[in-house]
């Protein structure tokens, strides 16, 4: 118990050290602020406008898709990049030399990630309540629920990021492969329009995967029920919820700390000064 005490500690600090690094990079901090500006710009673009038969704005029907997307881009994609680029620069490896390094490393890196998403569901959110009709109402009664989705939804993404992350030693085919299902998921989730109005084929694959889940629940938090009428069988379905985003988390959680291990193993110095001198030669 006492170890595992001692793990945790360890990992939150190494977690609140990353964070603040990633605070201070100019780089990272002005692509978190390009992502929350371009959403929040676009959906003000429709804040006079309401969704037919509701009365609902649409910039505040459409913000949770975006956070639930925020929720996975950052969780999977943000995390699969820092364990590439932590293999390639020899932060893996130092990792690995140390007592219960990996067991703290993994630790730090859920702790980084979720921090990461909380930050930019905050960024994206304290603008909405100022700039959308119904959002601060929404969240007034529905913000227990919105805190238990985004939990359930990290908790889901953030150790498919660890698995993603493990599949490649370069950080730039996270960035441009590693993309391509996201977005392809992104796009079929019920981010941008109703999933109601997709086949019924593409439902079901969108169904199996945790974007359209944390999506749902999070409209499921702030949207009246007047809003059921664009979801699949006009339900907010919570138990379905539960039950797929509770299935990618166990998965995640098995799966993450074996290929993390089985992929700390692989990693020596020699690989590590051939994956510096490839970084160099792109530089």
């Amino acid at each position: 118990m006492n170890l595992n005490g001692h793990i945790l500690r360890r990992g939150l600090a190494e977690g609140r050290l990353a964070l603040l690094a990633s605070l201070r990079s100019r780089q990272e901090m002005f692509g978190t602020a390009v992502f929350v500006a371009a959403f929040i710009i676009g959906l003000s673009f429709v804040r006079d406008q309401t969704v037919d038969g509701t009365g609902v704005a649409a910039a505040t029907a459409s913000l949770p898709g975006v956070l639930g997307m925020a929720v996975v881009f950052v969780g999977v994609l943000s995390t699969a990049m820092v364990l590439a680029t932590e293999r390639e620069d020899g932060t893996l490896l130092r990792a690995k030399a140390l007592p219960d390094g990996m067991a703290v490393y993994l630790v730090g890196k859920v702790v980084f990630a979720a921090a990461l998403v909380l930050t930019t569901v905050a960024l994206l959110v304290l603008p909405g309540l100022f700039l959308f009709d119904g959002l601060a109402a929404g969240l007034a009664t529905g913000w227990p629920l919105l805190l238990g989705v985004l939990l359930l939804g990290m908790v889901a993404s953030i150790p498919a990021g660890t698995v993603l992350g493990s599949m490649f030693d370069n950080p730039r085919l996270v960035n441009g492969i590693g993309m391509i299902p996201v977005m392809g998921l992104t796009m079929i989730s019920g981010v941008f329009y109703p999933i109601t109005a997709l086949p019924g084929w593409v439902q079901a694959i969108a169904q199996a995967f945790p974007i359209y889940w944390i999506g749902l629940g999070l409209r499921s938090a702030v949207l009246p029920d007047s809003m059921l009428s664009a979801e699949i069988g006009e339900s907010w379905r919570h138990l379905e919820m539960v039950g797929v985003l509770g299935a990618w988390s166990v998965a995640g959680l098995a799966l993450a700390p074996w290929l993390l291990r089985r992929m700390a193993r692989r990693v020596s110095g020699s690989n590590v000064e051939k994956a510096r001198q490839k970084a160099m030669q792109r530089v």
